[in-house]
């Protein structure tokens, strides 16, 4: 039935982001254990913490304080129902659909066509819509729209994503200090450590390179699959795949990119005002549209049924 595909796509999506993320915690693991390798354990016991401790202060700060922070960061400003009534009764019909709390309601002015949801949990969610978005697309379109935004506010994608900066951030951080280390002489316990064997010298330093470069695409590959998720659970959402169908074929259709479009925000936004541009498929933040529309129009060709 078509429930029973678009129930498939969300476990299988829920599925591969709990791989990646296992993957980023192995990575930590590795990167810990090729400086202990590589520097011995005195030089090491207090910088792993360390880096630790200054990715969760940054970027958790910003997770309880992301409906404000991104905010400032897109210039949204928030209204209440008389200023858009049409618009809050079809965000409450998703509500109602989804089982979530009435989210706040904010207004983006911008010429390109996007919208975006944050916040930490359900109870303090935030969903924005550029002015242009709600001048170009139809009801069924809108709908989709929300219904994909309020599944990232159902997936608590701004805690994931959170996790996933917070683990890429403590990876960049612990290797820049143990690069900067290399070059004034850190590693004297090295070779008492592990016993002068060079293959161990060298993979740990290769490792301790490219660290950085791994988390990033693991966060990012992480982003898309959450992208891919929120699409699946908007169809449970409205039964209807070809509204939001529609609505990313509008957004492919329209080369208007948002005039925020900064690397902090561009994940949040329905359609990366980066992806598809000067970004490598392998660091975008979103799977590139037309496989998204492909999935979509699969699903609504099973029709209500399934058959």
């Amino acid at each position: 039935m078509a429930e029973n595909n678009f129930r498939a796509l969300e476990s299988a999506n829920k599925g591969k982001t709990y791989f990646l993320l296992a993957s980023m915690g192995l990575l930590t693991w590795l990167v810990a254990y090729a400086a202990l390798t590589y520097f011995g354990t005195g030089t090491t016991t207090a910088i792993v913490p360390l880096a630790v401790g200054i990715a969760l202060v940054g970027v958790w700060g910003s997770y309880y304080g992301s409906d404000k922070l991104v905010i400032t960061m897109t210039g949204a400003k928030v209204i209440q129902r008389e200023d858009a009534p049409e618009l809050f009764n079809l965000i409450e019909e998703v509500t109602i659909a989804s089982g979530l709390p009435m989210p706040k309601v904010a207004i983006v002015q911008d010429d390109a066509p996007n919208a975006f949801a944050t916040g930490r949990n359900p109870e303090h969610a935030l969903i924005a819509f550029t002015s242009r978005i709600l001048e170009v697309m139809d009801r069924d379109e809108l709908q989709g729209v929300i219904a994909h935004e309020m599944s990232h506010v159902a997936n608590r994608d701004t805690l994931v994503s959170a996790v996933a900066a917070t683990t890429a951030g403590a990876i960049a951080i612990l290797s820049d200090f143990l690069t900067r280390m290399m070059w004034f002489g850190g590693g004297r316990d090295r070779d008492r450590d592990n016993g002068g064997n060079p293959v161990a010298l060298v993979v740990s330093l290769v490792v301790l390179i490219l660290a950085p470069l791994a988390a990033m695409l693991l966060k990012s590959a992480i982003s898309r699959k959450r992208e891919a998720l929120a699409d699946a659970t908007a169809v449970s959402f409205t039964r209807n795949p070809a509204g939001l169908r529609r609505a990313l074929e509008v957004l492919a259709a329209d080369t208007t990119v948002v005039r925020q479009k900064s690397n902090a925000v561009a994940h949040i936004w329905i359609e990366s005002p980066l992806d598809g541009k000067s970004v490598s498929k392998l660091f975008s933040t979103h799977p590139p549209i037309e496989e998204r529309i492909a999935t979509l129009r699969a699903m609504e060709s099973l029709g209500p049924t399934g058959k």
